[in-house]
């Protein structure tokens, strides 16, 4: 069930309904939202739904468990066991529907090859017979949506728990509502439990008031993004060049991959907007997960900007339990490298993603190493002049951009054409215009969408928030319908939804 859709707009007014109307009696309120949220889940698989209930039973049983054993003075290697079993089980979930086909096709039968070659025609046909009944097993393996978010959730809940950050949730039911609620659910933001799982347990009363003009602020932009903008870049643009990248010459490649840096902003942060003003009409609050990421200037205030939740979670899962930066320049480097290699490898099962992360990884402990030798700190510094700090914005921009290429190529022989192509001044398809007037507009009218991320025209939201409610309701509809008109027909997926 996708956000910007008829179906979505039903469910939606249909649990908003219930959800308040239930607000005396908080059980069945819990229940109804619990039911909702796998109804939603649901609507892909019934087998997912099964699969997302049975996570919730299991990880909240095993950190109840390691509550009550610090509890009552338990060792800690008892309980760091227990921590070490859910993880593995919460990875190795992750592992068979996401790697298997990956450790398979693309690791092991190409090892296996060249040796079953040498030796001999008995090897080779050993290795076919493999293949053949492989093969058609791992056709049968669907990746449940939204997998690789709802994992992390589970796997920062217990892990904090082990930690005595947090307590276990009050109940079963409060924990499974964190892991399942259906505006985060498949595609962000990652929320903590220290943030979610207390508004699980107390639930929104009618006393408090809804921020239905902040909402409808965060929904409008949201659909705005992704129907209109991100939608017509990737049909227009980015598809039709990563698609037949030996078709077109260098100055196109360059504008398809300008859209696609701005289409998967646009599409990701819409998902996240719509998601915090959703949950922000049952009651519940999200943080922020964009802040501008293509205003910075390097690739570290980059990742501070883009997808916070999950540049948090890496932080503070991977790269400090690894050692941070408390081992030494070398262990740092190799710290911030082994993070965003695994944080690639946690996108997709990929050899580009792969190498997205190692290349994002490279280039900021090379970019640390750089600000140490020319000492300059990395908080506290007075700000570069408008100059120096444009002229960094636009370097990383680009950088970023190259290291879009192999997130959105999925093979190396499309890197290998698009990057080809780069430098290819004449185009196959000689009638092809990117660089017109609509397609230039719309690249910049993604691109300034993130002046609404965050804080900001925060005033203008507030000034909407305080119209009349028949006022704010007929400005919703009319702007709903321009947005309705101006977009593409169809709804795309989520890019993230893969994730």
């Amino acid at each position: 069930m996708l956000f910007p859709t008829t179906a979505f707009a039903v469910f939606f007014f249909v649990v908003f309904q219930i959800h308040w109307a239930l607000a005396g009696f908080p059980r069945a309120r819990k229940a109804f939202l619990l039911a909702a949220s796998l109804f939603f889940y649901g609507f892909w698989s019934w087998k997912f739904a099964l699969m997302l209930l049975a996570s919730a039973a299991v990880n909240h049983a095993a950190a109840v468990r390691m509550d009550r054993l610090a509890s009552v003075g338990a060792a800690e290697p008892r309980r760091r066991r227990l921590l070490v079993g859910i993880v593995a089980l919460n990875l190795g979930l992750l592992g068979v529907f996401k790697y298997t086909g990956f450790l398979f096709a693309d690791l092991l039968f190409p090892l296996l090859r060249p040796m079953c070659l040498w030796l001999g025609p008995e090897a080779v046909g050993w290795l076919v017979q493999v293949q053949e009944e492989v093969y058609p097993w791992l056709s049968k393996i669907v990746l449940p949506v939204g997998i690789s978010f709802f994992t992390f959730q589970a796997l920062s809940y217990v892990v904090d728990v082990h930690r005595r950050r947090v307590a276990p949730a009050r109940s079963w039911i409060d924990f499974a509502n964190y892991l399942a609620f259906f505006p985060q659910l498949v595609a962000g933001p990652i929320v903590r439990a220290r943030d979610l799982v207390p508004q699980m347990e107390r639930m929104p009363g009618r006393d408090e008031p809804i921020e239905a003009g902040r909402a409808t602020f965060l929904i409008l932009a949201g659909l705005f993004k992704k129907t209109v903008v991100a939608n017509w870049l990737a049909s227009r643009l980015a598809d039709p060049v990563f698609g037949w990248p030996e078709k077109f010459a260098g100055p196109d490649v360059l504008m398809g991959v300008y859209a696609y840096a701005v289409q998967i902003y646009c599409d990701f942060s819409a998902y996240s907007d719509i998601a915090i003003g959703t949950a922000l009409l049952l009651g519940f609050r999200f943080p922020a997960n964009f802040n501008a990421p293509y205003f910075a200037s390097t690739l570290q205030d980059f990742w501070r900007r883009w997808h916070i939740s999950l540049s948090s979670w890496l932080r503070d899962y991977l790269y400090i339990p690894l050692g941070g930066s408390r081992g030494g320049t070398a262990r740092t480097y190799a710290n911030l490298f082994i993070t965003f290699l695994l944080g690639g490898l946690w996108h997709g099962a990929a050899w580009t993603f792969l190498l997205w992360g190692a290349f994002h990884g490279a280039y900021l402990a090379l970019e640390r190493g750089v600000r140490r030798g020319l000492r300059i700190p990395d908080k506290g510094a007075a700000p570069a002049p408008w100059p120096v700090a444009m002229l960094g914005r636009v370097w990383i921009f680009h950088v970023v951009c190259f290291s879009w290429i192999l997130f959105r190529g999925g093979r190396m022989e499309t890197v290998s054409a698009l990057l080809e192509s780069l430098v290819r001044w004449r185009s196959a398809v000689p009638t092809v215009e990117f660089w017109g007037a609509g397609p230039v507009a719309m690249v910049a009218i993604g691109f300034a969408t993130q002046f609404l991320d965050g804080d900001r025209l925060w005033r203008a939201a507030h000034q909407v928030a305080a119209w009349p409610s028949w006022a704010l309701a007929s400005a919703a509809a009319a702007v709903l319908t321009g947005i309705l008109a101006l977009g593409p027909e169809g709804v795309a997926p989520f890019i993230y939804f893969q994730f």
